[in-house]
């Protein structure tokens, strides 16, 4: 967990670019890709949080075996599904607020039954640790995202 605490902390530190954007590189703001990642984290755990355990099912999913194993989302390739979309207009305050919430979530991650899971909708079931590691990946796809917006407003 010490990965995605600091990568969450990376986010933090890009709140001061929070209004920067480059439609060449992705249609939402700095601002935006912060608060949808703090969101997957914050909804996913809310989720995981209110499963059965028992109702767990592992299935082969060929998808989530090569991003995991890749550290990689391939960008382009989905939407955001409406629960994890930013509201308009972020403010500073809205973010720092959004990354407390998401620190704490990861408090509750931590106290779930291993085998609470989410359903992802392209991985399938994933139970606590992948669902860890899926933050990992996440988190870092979006801040690759938000170097590139900031490598693209330099030039």
């Amino acid at each position: 967990m010490p990965k995605l605490l600091s990568l969450i902390d990376q986010l933090a530190q890009q709140i001061k670019n929070l209004d920067q954007v480059s439609h060449t590189v992705s249609k939402g703001s700095v601002a935006w890709h912060i608060e949808h990642s703090l969101l997957v984290i914050t909804q996913i755990v809310e989720g995981v949080k209110h499963s059965d355990p028992t109702k767990y099912k592992w299935e082969f999913n060929f998808k989530r075996i090569i991003v995991l194993a890749l550290n990689k989302i391939p960008r382009g390739k989905a939407t955001a599904p409406a629960s994890v979309l930013p509201i308009e207009n972020l403010t500073q305050a809205h973010l720092m607020e959004s990354i407390n919430k998401a620190k704490n979530s990861l408090k509750v991650l931590d106290s779930c039954d291993p085998y609470q899971y989410f359903t992802h909708p392209f991985f399938a079931h994933l139970k606590v640790a992948p669902t860890k590691r899926f933050f990992v990946v996440h988190t870092t796809h979006h801040l690759r995202i938000i170097k590139d917006i900031l490598k693209a407003n330099v030039r």
